[in-house]
């Protein structure tokens, strides 16, 4: 891994995730169980996620954390209906969850106050507490990561899960998850440890490459490749283990690595079944959470299903920010790119 001298922006930000998640736990708890109590006076018949970005990954994340947690449906709202169509909708007994590091995108705010004149009840995640769409919503619930100067997006993420798997607890009064979560620091300590510079030197000297997740994985598949993107300026592409049997095999071949996740859930089995065949079909894979003879197989820690795609994620930014200085590239500072991207 990078030395001291040699650390970035975003490894320094990225490595302050255990502790930003422990500050949520210290100071979020009052809001999470007034929420979790409104929430279940409320009874929404229908969740809806609002975001960009890597927030959007983590509201992957959330779809299915919710809807296993909750039994009801969740769906991504597209902001453009409300920021450049200006349709109405009806968001009668909704829940929308709007997640996002500045609070400040327009797309966002639209959407924000689209919803809320609906009839929705508004919770914002939100890195700036008295962002714009703190003041839009029903409940801010922080993200307390406090100033993130690097492009690239780690900490903010990472808090995104917790805040969350936080939300889902208190919601279905599930102590089990909260005291899981509570063991997360720890564990995210323990997962920036974890030394993937083997994935470095299979990954470096390729131009394209898979990341493969499924279920309440597949978020930080998808926040894997846009990494892949933004700071080491390689092609990848998130693709549920599901699906990508189904026509976007044909083009991997020969110096076309495969990262998959998995966790211990009952995806599990479909992981294992998708690396066998992949593996018989000569493909070049790298693996964190499952296992893999002739494969390369990441050390990751295990915990509660919904806990694990924060570890894995925190070791593969600290492997991300390590590939880009391989290839010659400054992780903080990606070409094109911007801190807060003001979409209408």
């Amino acid at each position: 891994m990078p030395k001291v001298r040699d650390m970035t922006m975003m490894q320094k930000e990225a490595a302050e995730a255990a502790d930003v998640v422990q500050s949520q736990l210290d100071h979020n708890g009052p809001i999470v169980e007034r929420i979790g109590s409104r929430l279940r006076e409320i009874e929404p018949r229908l969740i809806v996620t609002c975001a960009r970005g890597s927030s959007d990954h983590a509201a992957t994340f959330g779809k299915y954390l919710l809807e296993n947690n909750t039994g009801l449906f969740v769906a991504s709202a597209a902001p453009s209906i409300h920021s450049v169509y200006e349709r109405d909708m009806h968001f009668d007994n909704t829940l929308c969850v709007f997640i996002s590091q500045s609070g400040a995108s327009p797309d966002l705010l639209a959407a924000a106050e689209a919803a809320r004149l609906g009839g929705a009840f508004v919770i914002a995640l939100v890195n700036v507490d008295d962002s714009p769409l703190a003041s839009l919503a029903h409940e801010v619930l922080p993200l307390r990561a406090g100033d993130e100067i690097s492009i690239a997006a780690t900490k903010s993420f990472i808090a995104s899960l917790a805040a969350l798997v936080h939300l889902a607890s208190g919601w279905c009064a599930d102590e089990k998850l909260e005291k899981e979560l509570r063991g997360a620091p720890a564990l995210l300590h323990e997962a920036w440890n974890c030394d993937w510079s083997e994935a470095v030197e299979s990954i470096a000297c390729c131009r394209d490459l898979y990341v493969l997740g499924r279920g309440i994985g597949l978020g930080i598949a998808q926040e894997s490749a846009l990494k892949f993107k933004e700071v080491c300026g390689l092609h990848a592409e998130a693709f549920s283990a599901a699906e990508v049997l189904h026509g976007p095999i044909a083009i991997a071949g020969d110096n076309f690595p495969i990262l998959v996740y998995a966790q211990n859930d009952k995806t599990r089995p479909g992981i294992d079944a998708l690396l066998e065949t992949l593996a018989d079909r000569g493909m070049k894979l790298i693996i964190a959470g499952a296992r893999k003879d002739g494969a390369i197989n990441l050390p990751t820690p295990t915990s509660h299903p919904a806990i694990e795609p924060m570890l894995r994620i925190q070791s593969f930014y600290r492997m991300a920010n390590e590939l880009s200085i391989r290839l010659g590239r400054n992780p903080d500072t990606p070409p094109h790119l911007k801190k807060v991207t003001a979409t209408v």
